[in-house]
Parts: C-alpha cells; sequence; structure tokens
C-alpha cells in the first residue's frame, strides 16, 4: 500500500497484525485429557481454522505469529505457519525458537515449536539471528525497503529477558532503517518492565494506553508488545477481544514517509 505524496516523497502504508496463537490448542479452558499441562499436546484443526479466518478478516500485510507448530505430532503433522500462509495468499518465514544446539531441538512435539513472520507476495527479506541467553532464543528479521521488523519471544526468567533486551538494543541500534520490534515479552510488569529499554532504543509503544493483552479471559498483563521507532506514524491501534489463544491479537496500522 503506497500513497504518492505531491513532491517525490511517498508514504508506506501497512498492517501489522501480532498474535500468540498457542500452537492452536486454544485458551486454555478444557482439555480432552485430565492432566496439567496435557491442553498443550492437542492442537485442533476447528481451532486452527477459526484463527486463520480471524486473521484473513482483518488483511494484513504482515502477520507475526508466535508460538507456531511448525509439524508435530500435536498438530497431526500439519505445518501451521505454512497453512495459515497458503490460506491468506502469503509466504512464510519461521523456525524453531530454540538455540540450535539445545536439548529441546531433540524433543518430540518441542522441536516443531516456531515463531513465523507471514507476508504479501509483495514482501521479502529475512534474517535470523539468536539471543546470547535463554531458552526461547530466535529474533526473526523482516527487513523490508523502508522498515526493518524485529519479531521476539522473550525468555520466562527476569535476569535472561534483561540479557536478551541488552542484544536486541545492539541489533535495533544496527539498523539503518526505521525498526518495528513485535512479540510476546513476557513482561510481568508490563512497559515498566521495558521502559529503559524503550528510552535506549527511542522506541514508542504502539499500544498507548498500554491495554492488557493476557490471559484472554480476564486480560490483566500486558505481555505483548509492537514498538516502533521515530519515522513511523501509527494511525489506528486496536487489541480484538477474541479467545482462539491464551493472548489476544494485536492490530497495528502504521505509515513510512521516504
Amino acid at each position: 500500500r503506497v500513497k504518492q505524496q505531491a513532491s517525490s516523497a511517498y508514504t508506506l502504508m501497512m498492517r501489522l497484525l501480532l498474535y500468540n496463537i498457542r500452537y492452536g490448542v486454544g485458551n486454555g479452558t478444557g482439555s480432552p485429557v485430565p492432566l496439567p499441562g496435557a491442553r498443550y499436546l492437542f492442537a485442533e484443526a476447528a481451532e486452527l481454522k477459526r484463527i486463520t479466518e480471524f486473521i484473513s478478516s482483518h488483511d494484513p500485510d504482515i502477520v507475526g505469529l508466535i508460538e507456531v507448530d511448525s509439524g508435530s505430532m500435536r498438530s497431526g503433522r500439519v505445518n501451521q505457519a505454512e497453512k495459515i500462509a497458503a490460506e491468506l495468499g502469503h509466504y512464510s518465514c519461521y523456525a524453531n525458537k530454540y538455540a540450535e544446539d539445545s536439548f529441546n531441538q531433540f524433543l518430540p512435539i518441542v522441536r516443531k515449536q516456531a515463531n513465523a513472520f507471514l507476508a504479501a507476495p509483495r514482501v521479502h527479506g529475512e534474517r535470523l539471528h539468536y539471543f546470547e541467553t535463554g531458552i526461547k532464543r530466535l529474533i526473526i528479521e523482516l527487513e523490508l525497503d523502508d522498515v526493518a521488523i524485529f519479531l521476539v519471544h522473550l525468555s520466562l526468567k527476569y535476569r535472561h529477558r534483561q540479557i536478551q533486551l541488552r542484544n536486541l538494543y545492539e541489533l535495533v541500534m544496527q539498523a539503518k532503517k526505521p525498526v518495528i520490534v513485535a512479540g510476546d515479552f513476557n513482561t510481568l510488569w508490563g512497559e515498566d518492565e521495558i521502559f529503559l529499554f524503550m528510552k535506549a532504543t527511542g522506541l514508542n509503544n504502539a499500544n498507548r494506553d498500554s491495554l492488557p493483552t493476557y490471559p484472554t479471559r480476564r486480560p490483566r498483563i500486558e505481555l505483548d508488545f509492537i514498538l516502533h521507532s521515530h519515522g513511523i506514524e501509527i494511525s489506528h491501534f486496536e487489541i480484538p477481544q477474541v479467545a482462539f489463544s491464551d493472548h489476544l491479537p494485536l492490530i497495528c496500522d502504521f505509515e513510512v514517509t521516504t
């Protein structure tokens, strides 16, 4: 989506949808097996269909998916990133979110737990980075002509998150164009926990009212973020109240003028 200005400048207009889909296992209410954690073992095709239809209805240019199954027995060997991308007419980029030398790479189901970017065919260019510490280490960078977008899922441990934010700071500061950082930050204290990171990088929160994104049934914590640098204007932001996961999705329309 490009809007030509009166001068030679133009404005790139895009919609980003960020969603932790919890591997398509639902929002945590009920389980076919009455055992703790058993719900994570059973994804449903109907749930993935509902998620896909929801995403499609908002016509995003870019989709950032957290907690996507790339083809384990839990999902019936279905690569959820590729399945959703095919329905949207997008291409997909996904990778296991654990360190390349992690023991998790050898565990059934766990080794197929990934994060993914889905993007319209006109968008391409991605790189994989890895945090120095933590269990979940993947950073996917999607580089467009006028903006770089980083997708992350930070550690559950506070100390590891702080080290990861330092690594992320270095990547943001190396970028030669406006930046968006999006993902599940696992910040139990919300924006307060990343205040210094935001000040150091100059990033702003698209969720200006710090609305909670977790848990779906009674949202009270802001875990999911879309942060943006100067040079990016947010024209629309919303958090749809849908219950397909334990996280709520974020939708952000942004503009970059060059």
